[in-house]
């Protein structure tokens, strides 16, 4: 067995796992050693929950912090937390929420929230007779699961609806038992994927005796139970809207129409082109995501869900749109989202729950619609710069104290450099260049005159 190997690993303390880890992989372990333990949050109590929620954790990964102020959506205004690493994101959606709250903010609605799960099954014999039994068993199906639905029916959810589809003729002998669910302020993944787990065994169970069947009728595989992480049932709507006329002041109303007309091309391109829509969702994903991450929710399953709902014509598109009519601009998406406020880690993660606090404790339908607003910011500010001034001004200028942080530049060579490059293209090569020169570092001098 290599050195780099190793059996038993998770029964290592943490610093076991961290001393074995550096003896292997760094070649500097004792600098590695106090490094990774620098992260450690200094409250024992909340390391350990947070060394909880994962397996052999050896420290912890700190991402920014941010806020979106003045994010006005229906009436009412919030400060938006955001967790993300990508510069500029949070700026962007400042400056989207700054810019509607003068123009009526941002209107929002849950238009649904179903979510789906599945029972995946083969059995062999003719589909008429396994339509006909499902028909005849479905309400004792239901009867079957209602002690692990009762409580979450009390607050209003639960499992709405069950029906069997069949897939025989692109996979022989393959069928779902497709299942409906409202999980109220829960994400609902646990409660949805034990009824599931619970309903395939009391129909395996109900097949397996059913006299009306031959023997091998009466043999089933159920293959697995487990929710769908694509729920296009469960969507909320957020837009904008303002006279092409209140657009931007300071341009005149030719000009004012102008950009309208530009920023609507510019979303319908991303209809036309997949290359385009990629990016143009990413980019609503910026703001999507970053308040997922900040209120404890699954990013990965909510990107997921979205990129197959983009896809759900059988191309991949915006989920934005644009309408420019009768002196009106309109700008509008709506996002297939999966969240919730309790359980998970929303109370769980101390900054989750902040997260909450800070956006008024909102129940699931609420915190869906500010996500929503702000993945509609994000595309907002996004596309206006694309169309105006160009993505790359504000985001390099942003960009800009990170290479400062990466060449250690002091205050007062930051002071400088951001003065020198404050109407010049910015660029790693470039910044370097003339934070060397004011070093005083004739060996890179010279190379730059070499390579001239």
């Amino acid at each position: 067995m290599s050195e780099k190997t190793i059996s038993g690993f998770s029964k290592l303390s943490k610093r076991g796992k961290i001393k074995w880890i550096v003896e292997n992989f760094f070649k500097d372990p004792d600098a590695v050693t106090k490094e990774l333990a620098s992260y450690w949050h200094g409250n024992a109590a909340q390391q350990k929950v947070l060394d909880g929620f994962s397996e052999n954790t050896i420290s912890n990964f700190p991402m920014p912090y941010g806020v979106a102020p003045n994010m006005v959506i229906n009436g009412n205004t919030y400060c938006v937390p955001m967790v993300i690493e990508e510069s500029s994101v949070v700026a962007a959606a400042s400056s989207a929420a700054k810019y509607w709250m003068h123009r009526g903010g941002f209107t929002a609605e849950v238009i649904s929230t179903t979510k789906i799960g599945q029972v995946h099954f083969i059995w062999n014999g003719a589909s008429e007779k396994i339509k006909t039994f499902f028909d005849d068993v479905k309400e004792a199906l239901l009867d079957d699961v209602s002690e692990l639905t009762a409580s979450m029916e009390a607050r209003g959810g639960g499992l709405k609806d069950i029906e069997l589809l069949n897939f025989t003729a692109e996979q022989e002998g393959y069928y779902q038992i497709k299942a409906y669910f409202e999980t109220c302020d829960s994400m609902g993944a646990n409660f949805i994927n034990s009824v599931l787990e619970a309903l395939s065994k009391t129909w395996a169970k109900r097949i397996n005796t059913h006299d009306g069947f031959d023997a091998a009728e009466q043999e089933v595989e159920i293959v697995m139970s487990i929710l769908s992480n694509y729920t296009p049932d469960c969507i909320v709507r957020a837009a904008v809207s303002c006279p092409v006329s209140d657009l931007d002041k300071t341009l005149t109303d030719e000009e004012k129409l102008a950009l309208a007309k530009r920023f609507e091309t510019a979303v319908k391109i991303a209809h036309v082109d997949s290359y385009r829509a990629t990016t143009h969702n990413k980019g609503i994903y910026n703001g999507v995501d970053a308040v997922v991450l900040a209120t404890g929710n699954d990013f990965r399953a909510i990107e997921a869900c979205g990129h197959t709902y983009a896809s759900r014509t059988g191309k991949y598109k915006s989920l934005s749109h644009c309408e420019v009519k009768d002196g009106m601009f309109h700008f509008w998406l709506e996002l297939p989202l999966a969240i919730g406020t309790v359980g998970g880690l929303t109370k769980l993660h101390p900054m989750a729950k902040r997260s909450l606090d800070m956006l008024g404790n909102p129940n699931a339908e609420e915190l869906m619609m500010i996500i929503a607003a702000t993945g509609l910011a994000q595309n907002f500010a996004a596309i206006k710069s694309l169309v105006t001034t160009g993505i790359q001004k504000g985001h390099m200028k942003m960009h800009l104290l990170n290479i400062l942080s990466h060449l250690e530049a002091s205050e007062k060579e930051a002071e400088l450099t951001i003065a020198h490059f404050k109407e010049r293209a910015i660029s790693f090569s470039g910044v370097r260049t003339f934070l060397d020169n004011q070093r005083g570092n004739p060996s890179v001098k010279s190379r730059v005159q070499v390579t001239k």
